[in-house]
């Protein structure tokens, strides 16, 4: 399989709704999940595959996994929350280890055994600095030092010459927004597809209700490719780079995201629909209908 296609299937997998049966939860390609449980909440996460997504792509599409929570704490920037949810067992083994601790203390404390009290006392004092070292977060962030490079008279003014350059052509700055566009692109198409099918599921063609929500997708999709080119001639094309250029672009990038959060609701609603089996299809339909406001009012801008 070509490695954009497995990308783009990885970014399928981990963004569609998952399916449950007979209480047990699975991914889109049938994958059964293992129930996560924390002190605070129960989840079923869908972890990314090894090798196919980039660290900025696991924090995107699958942020409350294990691995985001991983890299958020390598980076800095994770909390206890993420502590937790990678040490999933922890509360519970130290739990039971305490109870069983305590049931053995309770004899020897009322026999006054000084000797086996100092012993259960050590054996309560240990786990407490190996709670302490996961709980660390300074311990997740890894300091990469880089050794100073030597630098002759000549490369550094090679180095003068070129970032002259880059400032002489002044429209780096819009380039931070190409990246994030494409990645837009990548997420709609996924979720469309993903989209398309619960449609075909909930409303079996050919039908009325059917046509009209494909409809409404293909809308959405025209309308959000045009925004998509849109925001990329500008990035390409634009002589300089100004406030009004930024909030250009920035514009089309906020259409973007809200076609997308629509089909994102949508998607749960249809999900949600078909799982309980009503016939009532006021809740997609209403979502439908905000889909064609919102292609209005882009459309109209």
């Amino acid at each position: 399989m070509p490695i954009e296609n497995s990308k783009a299937h990885e970014i399928k997998r981990l963004t569609t709704p998952l399916t449950f049966k007979n209480s047990k939860a699975y991914d889109c390609d049938g994958n059964r999940l293992n129930c996560i449980e924390t002190i605070s909440d129960v989840r079923y996460i869908v972890e990314p595959k090894e090798g196919i997504l980039t660290e900025n792509e696991i924090l995107q599409y699958a942020p409350e996994s294990k691995k985001a929570s991983k890299i958020k704490l390598k980076r800095g920037i994770g909390n206890l929350s993420d502590v937790l949810l990678i040490h999933d067992s922890i509360p519970w083994v130290a739990g039971i280890y305490y109870i069983a601790l305590l049931c053995i203390a309770v004899p020897f404390v009322i026999w006054g055994n000084k000797v086996v009290m100092f012993v259960i006392l050590i054996l309560a004092i240990l786990p407490l600095f190996y709670l302490y070292r996961i709980t660390n977060l300074n311990n997740y962030t890894k300091i990469e030092t880089k050794k100073p490079m030597k630098t002759t008279p000549q490369s550094t003014v090679k180095e003068t010459v070129q970032t002259n350059v880059v400032e002489n052509e002044g429209l780096e700055s819009l380039k931070k927004y190409e990246k994030e566009v494409n990645n837009l692109k990548v997420l709609f198409d996924v979720k469309e597809e993903v989209v398309k099918d619960l449609i075909g599921k909930r409303f079996t063609p050919p039908q009325l209700t059917y046509d009209k929500f494909i409809a409404i997708i293909d809308s959405s999709h025209k309308l959000f490719y045009s925004q998509r080119d849109a925001a990329l001639n500008i990035i390409n094309l634009a002589a300089e780079d100004t406030p009004r250029i930024q909030g250009e672009v920035e514009s089309k990038i906020s259409n973007m995201k809200a076609i997308i959060n629509q089909i994102e609701d949508l998607t749960n609603e249809l999900v949600i629909n078909i799982s309980s089996d009503e016939e009532s299809t006021d809740e997609v339909k209403n979502l439908i209908d905000e889909m064609e406001n919102l292609i209005d009012s882009v459309k109209e801008y």
